[in-house]
């Protein structure tokens, strides 16, 4: 994506252009001075000067609002506006009225580039100065009522305009620090659960081997049990350390869903997929199992299937057995058998249903009428009081 950001400054040479072509299309309103120079019957050399007049306050402008919230001080964006205003009270007053938008663009330049509480101040001194001018240059006062009001909407809008980018641009910075911390506690969290896991464990080994050590001259049987204890706190030690760290690998309905809708959007694969789902009664095992059943049917689809559309349900069905969760994956692809060699089923088939077999669950899969089709079912606990029978 190479669109320019609500608050984003631009990134490379395409997005300057594009943010170079949004400042300047307003530009357009610069017809009536450009005419006045082509024919206004000025004389040529009143003409250069307007041009170069007129150049001057673009680049200025430019400057001024392309350079918006860079954290430049108040005081040389204060200067710039004062520099601007200058430029239109001079062309103005000695090319005629054409040149009074000019303090139109002041006005919307010190709404982008100044803080609120300094634009409230700055775009009604503006309007006043336009005012002026279009008193003191001849026929001036019938163009007022078309600029005055153009003016003070467009300068306060950009204020507007302004604190939604400083506001967006505060709200990236507060999600990047959020998701920080988040990652520092998840880290502080798996150090404590080790160290809970592991410090008893590790102190009572190294007692042991000191115990086993001084003993085993003297007392080599006493020496050896020293052993055997270290040999079982060991094994224990590392079935601790396994269930621990396959609870932060097991994976979850939601973020399963939100990874396989970005693969999908990724492969270029329309995606049809259920709104946040209700696990209320949904047993974790069941869960987890559904989650690798979702993972595994999407992975085949982004690599095997060569699809255009993707559909993902998640039901509630109420069997002979019980409550099920259901997840179905159906695609469009032409692809082969996701199988193995010979169409048996792959490892990761295989895998699923290993898995949904412990939560107490089943897996069917196969070729349907327009493509593959997978259907993953687990046990639920619970059955909430608005469900009713399933198909």
């Amino acid at each position: 994506m190479n669109s320019v950001g609500m608050g984003q400054r631009p990134q490379n040479r395409r997005q300057q252009v594009v943010k170079f072509l949004w400042v300047g299309i307003w530009l357009a309103y610069l017809s009536a001075p450009v005419r006045d120079l082509l024919h206004g019957g000025h004389s040529d050399g009143v003409v250069v000067l307007g041009w170069i007049g007129l150049a001057a306050f673009v680049f200025w402008y430019f400057t001024l609002v392309v350079r918006a919230g860079r954290g430049e001080r108040n005081g040389v964006v204060l200067g710039s506006v004062a520099v601007l205003a200058a430029q239109s009270t001079v062309l103005s007053l000695t090319l005629g009225r054409e040149w009074l938008v000019l303090y139109v663009y002041v006005a919307i330049a010190s709404g982008a580039a100044l803080p609120f509480r300094l634009a409230r101040w700055m775009i009604p001194a503006v309007s006043a100065l336009l005012t002026g001018a279009a008193l003191l240059v001849p026929g001036g006062t019938a163009f007022l009522t078309g600029l005055l009001f153009p003016a003070l909407l467009g300068g306060f809008s950009m204020t507007g305009v302004r604190e939604l980018i400083r506001t967006t641009t505060e709200l990236r910075e507060a999600r990047a620090t959020v998701a920080r911390l988040a990652a520092n506690e998840e880290r502080l969290r798996l150090a404590r659960d080790l160290h809970d896991l592991l410090g008893h464990s590790l102190s009572l080994i190294t007692l042991k081997s000191e115990l086993a050590g001084r003993m085993l001259p003297g007392h080599p049987e006493n020496a050896a049990q020293q052993v055997a204890d270290i040999e079982q706190v060991s094994r224990q030690a590392l079935v601790d350390v396994r269930a621990a760290v396959a609870g932060y690998r097991k994976p979850r309905l939601l973020e399963e869903l939100a990874g396989a809708r970005v693969a999908l959007t990724a492969a270029g694969i329309t995606a049809e997929l259920p709104a946040e789902p209700d696990l209320d009664g949904v047993p974790e095992d069941s869960e987890t199992a559904l989650a690798w059943a979702l993972r595994e049917a999407v992975t085949n689809v982004v690599r095997h299937s060569g699809a255009r559309r993707c559909t993902v349900e998640l039901l509630r069905r109420r069997t002979l057995d019980g409550l099920l969760l259901e997840l179905a994956v159906e695609d469009d692809g032409s692809g082969g058998p996701r199988g193995g060699p010979g169409g048996g089923p792959g490892n990761g088939l295989t895998g699923l249903t290993e898995r949904l077999t412990q939560a107490g669950g089943t897996l069917e899969a196969g070729r349907a009428r327009n493509g593959f089709l997978l259907i993953a079912r687990a046990p639920v606990a619970a059955v909430p009081a608005d469900v009713g029978s399933g198909a």
